[in-house]
């Protein structure tokens, strides 16, 4: 049997509610198949608007077998191309970011506009047409402060995850905003597993106490159960609301992103050892509402954040092989905020710094006791993994019609 055929198989035959069998965490042939049907074919959260702040300026990236770069052109448009020369295949761009006039290949000098254009490529027969060795262009789309790249020739439609989250992020000028520090974690487990930690906080309370001085640990929260008959919720939502925040919590049809408002601890309003502000200055000008607590946007399979009213933290999550995956954070604040004056990195990023590390540790043991031949597929818990049921749910419903052929997404009550 093929890994396609048996794969689909265990998608058909799996228990609802129950952790996927070992070969999704552990074979290389499913990761392929993941890469194919997911990474490679679906919108991807790459980076953000602040990150390109003037034309030439770049970074780069690699979705599986995929070096990509991306781009602000001399117009001020965010593009993104294939890394990868029409010459001889080498990478344009081998540093993670910088700031270029012109593309340049360091093997034999190919010359590039920042709109992928092949400008210049010395001693070649006189009938060539550069015209036709232009870099060759991913698809690209920015909202909100972030960027989305998708690999597939024809991607799905952009339009309406913009409408939903535009909305919502427009008020916090994340594309004003600032990177303020930044880190990567590689945990040496499947990308999925380091999703099934992050959607419940089931494990929060004997795992991250930094955390949990300020995010709160009800099922609501992180999951998608019962979150519209929560008092302290609609009261929250009410209050965000009426000064002209969007907080209602939004799910996609098919499940595979969505957005609310939560509130914070008691009267917190940061992610920071005694819940105060870890940034002088409002993330946004626009934004002075009091205790707004945090914007939460999940989008499978790249990313969750968390925007407050001081600063924001945003995860891109991007899978290196079957059992390794790369997590990128980034502390973004008010572009004429002062490191020294008006923020401690430190502080900043503190309670995220240990909760990513105490997250690698919790996603390795998993990871390792996954590879016994004793393990079996367990029950998760309705109660408190609603959250990680419904990104596992989303999985299987999304992977299915693909391994089938049938090119058509068959849904479920993904509430």
């Amino acid at each position: 049997m093929d890994a396609r055929t048996r794969m689909l198989e265990l998608i058909r035959t799996r228990k609802p509610g129950h952790a996927l069998e070992q070969p999704f965490y552990t074979d290389p042939d499913f990761y392929k198949l993941d890469l194919e049907l997911i990474w490679y074919r679906d919108w991807l959260f790459i980076g953000h608007d602040c990150e390109l702040p003037k034309p030439g300026s770049f970074f780069t990236v690699q979705i599986g077998d995929y070096p990509v770069v991306i781009v602000r052109d001399r117009e001020g448009k965010i593009q993104a191309f294939h890394n990868s020369c029409r010459h001889r295949g080498s990478r344009v761009c081998t540093t993670a970011k910088g700031t270029q006039a012109r593309l340049v290949c360091p093997y034999h000098q190919w010359t590039y506009d920042l709109d992928g254009k092949l400008l210049f490529a010395r001693q070649m027969a006189d009938d060539f047409d550069p015209s036709s060795y232009s870099l060759k262009p991913v698809a690209c789309e920015a909202t909100g402060g972030y960027i989305f790249i998708c690999l597939a020739d024809q991607p799905a439609d952009f339009a309406p995850f913009r409408a939903m989250m535009a909305p919502y992020f427009n008020p916090h000028r994340l594309t004003e905003a600032k990177v303020a520090f930044e880190t990567t974690t590689v945990e040496k487990g499947n990308w999925k597993l380091v999703w099934e930690n992050n959607r419940e906080c089931y494990h929060c309370a004997s795992n991250h106490p930094e955390l949990c001085k300020t995010f709160p640990e009800a099922p609501n929260v992180t999951g998608v159960n019962d979150v519209e008959s929560d008092p302290e919720m609609i009261a929250h939502w009410a209050k965000c609301e009426a000064a002209g925040l969007p907080s209602h919590f939004r799910i996609s049809p098919d499940g595979q992103y969505r957005a609310t408002r939560t509130p914070l601890l008691r009267d917190s309003v940061s992610y920071t050892m005694n819940g105060k502000a870890a940034v002088k200055r409002n993330l946004s000008d626009q934004v002075n509402a009091d205790r707004i607590g945090s914007l939460m946007l999940y989008h499978y399979p790249t990313t969750w954040n968390h925007v407050l009213i001081d600063h924001a933290v945003t995860f891109r999550v991007l899978p290196l092989g079957p059992e390794e995956t790369m997590l990128t954070t980034k502390w973004l604040v008010h572009k004429d905020a002062v490191e020294g004056v008006d923020y401690d990195p430190h502080e900043l990023a503190h309670v995220w710094m240990e909760t990513n590390e105490q997250d690698r540790r919790i996603v390795e043991e998993n990871a390792f006791g996954i590879r016994s031949p004793s393990y079996e597929p367990g029950p998760y818990s309705e109660l408190h993994e609603g959250g990680t049921i419904q990104f596992v749910q989303w999985y299987a419903d999304f992977l299915e019609p693909r391994l089938a052929g049938d090119g058509k997404t068959r849904l479920k009550n993904v509430a």
